[in-house]
């Protein structure tokens, strides 16, 4: 089996790469031409992977790697996904994570109709929310130029499945975490924050809206459902979620905690970082990928956190600057309070 897979180079792509490698795949990525190369996700396995020149901006790319691959499985991981930023540069934006889909659909189309594609779809579709839980048929009204672009993805998803009879699915997944999130996401920089105050490199963290709400999972449980998404024998769209929504304020104190802090004495609050537009409360109702599926997140909220804070600290040296006997009375003390 051959999967394509851009956005190879982030979160979720390297750890779907991962996956599909374990499963015998012959995995290719989608990167774009570029003058550094950033493959810090994947340079554990890039001896495993075939990276191919393509860009989402430009269909004659798409199509002459569809037509020398011939992927059974796609997966378009690939966007401009980082919220902010899409309120700097809606067009950008809207190219890369709307338009660019459809240039994907029309090259499958036309290089390799047998293809299987997920599209990775989101839930800041939902935005101001219409109910809560969200589900598959939650009305959408998304609160970002990105929500807005992940919407039209959707439905140019969902419109080529039902024209060209394509298998083409969108799983709309919940926030999901890791060590490898981008530093920018609000989870990465608390954890980041708390190894560099732990290890005084830095006395504060600035954040905004420490009251909104998301139902977050981990990123290695949320990769396989988009795998068992294309082994059904229809083509359906999915809500993957924990079911259980935490605040920005949640996160931080366990993260504090989990090294003995109080976040309370090093988080300040910042209004520049408040969005235009904000979403406050997001909760997912996956019953019926757990159902259908037999999907079921693994990795709980507390644990991703410590793991993610446990990462930080590797990386700023932490395990050199400490004793291990310490750091693992700490880490009991922090667990257990």
């Amino acid at each position: 089996m051959k999967a394509l897979i851009t956005g190879i180079t982030g979160q979720d792509g390297s750890y779907l790469a991962e996956f599909l490698i374990a499963k015998g795949y012959r995995v290719y990525g989608v990167v774009r031409r570029s003058s550094t190369e950033k493959y810090d996700r994947i340079a554990h396995i890039r001896d495993r992977l075939v990276l191919v020149q393509a860009d989402l901006l430009d269909q004659v790319s798409l199509s002459q790697a569809l037509k020398e691959i011939q992927p059974d499985e796609i997966y378009n991981l690939g966007a401009q996904s980082f919220v902010p930023t899409s309120w700097a540069q809606p067009v950008l934006t809207a190219e890369f994570t709307g338009t660019g889909v459809t240039r994907m659909l029309e090259a499958i189309r036309s290089d390799c109709p047998q293809a299987r594609f997920y599209q990775a779809s989101s839930s800041e579709m939902f935005g101001m929310v219409r109910e809560t839980p969200q589900n598959e048929k939650t009305p959408f009204y998304p609160r970002s130029p990105y929500g807005v672009a992940k919407v039209y993805g959707h439905h140019i998803t969902v419109n080529y499945r039902e024209s060209y009879r394509l298998f083409a699915v969108s799983g709309i997944l919940f926030n999901h975490e890791s060590p490898r999130r981008g530093l920018e996401f609000v989870t990465r920089k608390i954890t980041d924050a708390v190894a560099r105050i732990k290890l005084g490199l830095a006395d504060e963290l600035k954040l905004g809206n420490l009251d909104a709400k998301r139902d977050w999972g981990f990123a290695g449980d949320y990769v396989k459902a988009m795998w068992m998404m294309l082994q059904q024998d229809k083509p359906q769209d999915y809500v993957i979620s924990t079911g259980i929504a935490h605040s920005v304020r949640e996160f931080a104190e366990i993260a504090f905690g989990f090294v003995g802090l109080d976040y309370k004495k090093y988080v300040k609050l910042d209004s520049e970082l408040l969005r235009p537009a904000e979403v406050d409360h997001l909760l997912g109702d996956s019953s019926k990928a757990r159902s259908e599926l037999g999907w079921r997140p693994e990795v709980g909220f507390r644990e991703m956190i410590e793991m993610m804070v446990e990462a930080d600290l590797q990386r700023y040296s932490y395990g050199k600057l400490m004793d291990e006997n310490r750091y693992s009375e700490t880490k009991t003390k922090a667990l257990s309070s």
